[in-house]
């Protein structure tokens, strides 16, 4: 692990958010068209997160022939795509609208075609804006080999450096969604 996913010495445990979904909870697509957790994409990811105790969260997506690199075998940028997005979904509870600063992934093995990827994250500390976080992919069931880990630093940022940087299109349809929580959790992960 790099100095820059350490968190100081100084640093608070994470605190869920009393709004926060409730544990075992499913947290839902952040936005429709995201390619790791939104209905939208056709080769996307599709994970799907549970809301945990404390500020962590499970998650589950099927490897398909859509995200192979070598034969047979998830692309590892997929992996970690996979733990980014999960380790994203952790800001949900605690409520606040964060991007990745940094993600470190390590790959232990191979992930088949038509594997079910599970994963487990947590937000180990947060510093200021800045929020640490750690996850691990594991094959054949939530006890199974770890076949990926990731640990992250995420920062916490104001919804216009969505609406500043993002496709006009796309924010304005996300801004006119009726629907007061989908707008909200449209802007809550990665640029």
């Amino acid at each position: 692990m790099s100095t820059a996913l350490t968190p100081p010495a100084d640093a608070a445990a994470p605190v869920r958010h009393r709004d926060a979904p409730a544990p075992g909870e499913l947290l839902g697509a952040h936005y429709e068209y995201c390619f790791g957790c939104g209905g939208g994409q056709p080769h996307g990811l599709h994970l799907e997160a549970r809301a945990g105790e404390g500020v962590s969260l499970t998650a589950e997506f099927t490897v398909t022939a859509a995200h192979q690199g070598a034969p047979g075998l998830a692309h590892g940028g997929v992996l970690a795509t996979a733990l980014d997005e999960t380790l994203g979904s952790l800001n949900w509870l605690l409520r606040v609208i964060a991007v990745t600063g940094r993600l470190e992934t390590d790959f232990v093995r191979p992930v088949p075609v038509d594997t079910v990827l599970f994963l487990e994250a947590e937000v180990t500390a947060v510093a200021g804006r800045k929020i640490y976080s750690r996850a691990t992919g594991r094959i054949g069931g939530p006890e199974g080999p770890v076949a990926v880990r990731a640990e992250a630093l995420f920062v916490e940022v104001k919804v216009d450096h969505f609406i500043d940087n993002g496709r006009p299109e796309e924010i304005q349809a996300a801004m006119a969604d009726p629907d007061q929580v989908r707008r909200a959790r449209a802007f809550e992960v990665n640029p």
